[in-house]
């Protein structure tokens, strides 16, 4: 019987620094008031999926859902301007 060794190195890297740059946090953020509302839009959702929704359940869903739209038009907004310096 013959012995079958690998040829190469270790296919895994070596252990990365996994953690966040202070860019990276930075973004995440800036993103926090959208990652809310999606969570709170979510969870709307969730509270529907196993009963009829009544009226109130569907004012929290579409509330939730103008919450998540005025975010990412936040968010896109605030991008856009720190992409041209401010000058419209």
């Amino acid at each position: 019987m013959q012995i079958i060794a690998a040829l190469q190195g270790l296919v895994t890297a070596e252990p990365l620094d996994i953690e966040p740059t202070a860019a990276e946090l930075d973004a995440i953020e800036q993103e926090m008031p959208l990652i809310r509302a999606e969570v709170e839009l979510l969870d709307a959702q969730i509270m529907t999926i196993d009963r009829p929704a009544n009226e109130l359940d569907t004012r929290r869903v579409r509330r939730a859902r103008n919450r998540v739209l005025a975010a990412r038009r936040d968010l896109t907004n605030r991008a856009g301007a720190e992409q041209t310096g401010g000058v419209a």
